[in-house]
């Protein structure tokens, strides 16, 4: 055997999937930062408190979002205006001797009701800023008190149900969630195929051909004891067309392929035209299609004329009169047979 083709296409597919690995690995990661450096468990399951007194408490321990029943709400009067409409009702509420003000959406205060006897809400503790030292300011005067003891009796902080937003919560959960398990599932898959490269999907769409391992086994033995046509990362041997690109790998067997050809891509920048690659196209029985870009024009004239040789029933170049042909040998597919033909279709 050739030591540099013994298990030539092994190698390639665990090498395709050891370069596949970074990509998931980071974002995994990426993923458990966010979930520590953002409250995302918070906002889903937040935290219950049964008493109004605790939220102070809660304050203290950063917690962020609360869910609460607070009694005897009394309207300030004064609203939290959005772009285009008001998003929220400012009231307030004694708790332990203290007064703590409660921004109400307009659906719970019925659009500011005087007062309300028991609310139950989800909110989010909200650090005061600018807006709400005005608001502490406005009530101030009205109470005819002094910011800094209104302040003293208000505190630095308030609840606000307006900036819990459910919908975008789930949705956001929804999103990571999904992510992370579509992440984990690829990263799971890819330790499969570099430890078993035969249950890779390169391999696995050859079962409409027959056993994936003993085709995988027979390509290997013919392209490390014979091969009959070499370019940089496409292989002919005696009964297998084989590609071994970074882009990904395919085995293909001669005797399958009904129609092969190439198309040719003029990259470009700006005006400046600097070189054009060639994409190899092949047909094959059973709805089975590869796709091999990136090749000079050399090696898929030398990888058609060797196939056309080896198999003299294929079609051979870009027509309209081979492609009626190519859809008619192949026949109209199931619908099962069309998503499994999208899914092989590019290497």
């Amino acid at each position: 055997m050739l030591d540099n083709y013994e298990h030539y296409i092994s190698k390639n597919i665990q090498a395709f999937y050891k370069r596949k690995l970074l990509a998931p690995i980071l974002y995994l990661l990426l993923l458990i930062i966010l979930w520590f450096l953002f409250p995302l468990k918070d906002m889903m399951s937040p935290m219950v408190l049964s008493d109004p007194t605790q939220i102070y408490q809660s304050h203290e321990d950063e917690e962020s979002y609360i869910r609460c029943t607070f009694t005897d709400l009394q309207f300030t009067g004064y609203t939290q205006e959005g772009q285009f409409q008001t998003n929220g009702y400012y009231y307030y509420t004694m708790i332990d001797d203290k007064c703590l003000i409660v921004l109400l959406t307009p659906s719970t205060c019925d659009e500011g009701i005087p007062g309300i006897k028991s609310a139950t809400v989800t909110g989010k503790l909200m650090e005061g800023k600018s807006s709400f030292d005005q608001l502490l300011g406005h009530l101030a005067k009205d109470l005819d008190w002094t910011e800094e003891g209104i302040s003293s009796q208000m505190g630095d902080f308030y609840f606000s149900e307006p900036d819990y937003h459910i919908h975008t919560t789930v949705i956001v959960m929804i999103a990571y969630l999904g992510t992370f398990a579509y992440a984990l599932i690829s990263l799971i898959l890819y330790l499969i195929y570099i430890r078993f490269p035969a249950t890779s999907p390169c391999c696995q769409n050859l079962i409409i051909f027959g056993s994936p391992k003993e085709i995988l086994a027979e390509a290997e033995e013919e392209l490390a004891t014979l091969p009959q046509l070499a370019t940089e990362d496409m292989f002919i041997t005696e009964h297998y067309f084989i590609v071994t690109s970074p882009l990904g790998n395919a085995i293909v067997p001669i005797q399958e392929i009904l129609w092969i050809y190439k198309h040719s891509t003029l990259h470009k920048f700006l005006w400046y035209h600097f070189s054009i690659s060639y994409t190899l196209h092949i047909t094959a029985k059973k709805h089975f299609y590869i796709r091999c870009p990136k090749n000079i024009k050399s090696d898929i004239d030398g990888i058609i004329d060797y196939l056309a040789e080896a198999n003299h029933d294929i079609l051979v170049g870009f027509s309209e009169k081979n492609r009626l042909q190519a859809q008619a040998d192949l026949g109209k597919p199931f619908h099962i047979e069309k998503f499994a033909a999208l899914l092989r279709k590019k290497v």
